[in-house]
């Protein structure tokens, strides 16, 4: 091979090199925005979920204990979803103490969960409460949100996945296409069902 043919070769693998750093940077991007974006969509439904509840709470067709813990768990995911303190709706320049603040998000947000669990775990409890005047109604809007939670979660989860796989390639951690992002982190909280809730659409569950 000539020498004249050698640089060619090296230029044109460098070329190479260059193109596929700057499509693997840009999909990390794509991907860094999809998490932000599902992120901000999680944040919505759970603001939305603790707004069912503290409605709920507030209604006053709950016992008064059961009424207070709802309401008191409700106000503080209400408060960990306010502009000031979430942490995955951002960009990716803006995403430093994110996987915290995502921590802290989750355990308000499992306690929500467990609360409301714990006050419609009864299925003949709930049926009588779907008999007051009104309940029924602030049950749908309740159940309606946790659904769209736990569906938004999913997705969300699923994006933070396809980034993470990517970044974690030998060729971009070597070459640092990520920048100083930080690797973006999963929602992980308890968001089980309370079976005599029933599911939107869904009959309630038989007693």
């Amino acid at each position: 091979m000539s020498w004249s043919e050698t640089v060619v070769l090296v230029v044109a693998v460098v070329l190479l090199v260059v193109w596929w750093s700057w499509l693997a940077a840009s999909r990390i991007d794509r991907l860094h925005r999809k998490v932000a974006a599902s992120g901000a969509v999680v944040d919505t439904q759970l603001v939305r979920r603790a707004s069912a509840a503290s409605t709920l709470a507030a209604s006053g067709v709950l016992d008064p204990v059961s009424s207070v813990l709802i309401g008191e768990a409700s106000w503080a995911a209400i408060a960990a979803g306010s502009p000031q303190t979430q942490g995955m709706a951002r960009l990716p320049d803006e995403l430093e103490g994110a996987a915290r603040a995502t921590a802290d998000r989750g355990l308000v947000e499992s306690e929500l969960s467990s609360t409301l669990r714990e006050a419609l775990d009864d299925p003949d409890e709930v049926a009588a409460l779907r008999e007051e005047p009104g309940a029924d109604e602030l049950l749908d809007a309740l159940a309606d949100a946790w659904y769209r939670v736990q569906l938004a979660r999913r997705f969300h989860n699923e994006a933070v996945a396809q980034a993470q796989r990517m970044r974690r390639g030998w060729a971009v951690r070597t070459l640092r296409l990520a920048g100083r992002a930080p690797m973006p982190q999963t929602l992980e909280l308890d968001d089980a069902w309370p079976p005599a809730l029933g599911r939107p659409g869904a009959p309630p569950a038989a007693t």
